[in-house]
């Protein structure tokens, strides 16, 4: 397991839209272990393909809840209800944090590392990491949904 470079802003890749995932093959199996291994390395509790420099519909989280370790191939949408703020940060926006609206509750269809299809109701906290990382994948940033945007100082203050 290798421990990966995070791609930080303002590298355009960050922006652009990942390509559908084909090959379901050791290549996959060792870029989400390698994944997972970066994003608990780096304390995220999510890390989308692209902020590692790869445009393919890859994601995994772990929101430190009953989930545990999730992966996420090729995520679909499939269902969303209720809105929520909440605040935000990214891996490959250190430093800088922001208020982002995302529904409360969804439900997607992905495949899993074997290829195999399934589908994942999530709310909360989970939801808001899914819809995050999958706009990653999408090449869309927190920041320009965030309807205000915070340093690490005045986060703190806000978080009392």
């Amino acid at each position: 397991m290798a421990i990966l470079q995070i791609v930080t802003y303002p590298n355009k890749l960050l922006e652009k839209k990942s390509k559908k995932v084909a090959d379901f093959d050791e290549r996959l199996w060792s870029l989400l272990d390698d994944m997972y291994d970066t994003m608990v390395e780096a304390d995220g509790v999510g890390l989308a393909a692209p902020q590692v420099g790869i445009l393919e519909q890859i994601a995994v989280i772990d929101a430190g809840d009953e989930n545990g370790k999730i992966e996420l191939i090729n995520p679909v949408l499939i269902e969303k209800r209720g809105n929520e703020n909440g605040i935000e940060g990214c891996l490959s926006i250190p430093g800088i944090y922001g208020e982002v609206k995302r529904a409360s509750f969804i439900k997607i269809k992905a495949q899993d590392r074997m290829g195999k299809a399934f589908i994942l109701e999530a709310s909360g906290f989970l939801a808001r990491v899914i819809q995050h990382e999958m706009d990653h994948l999408n090449g869309v940033l927190f920041t320009t949904k965030a309807a205000e945007l915070f340093d690490e100082d005045e986060l703190e203050t806000i978080e009392g």
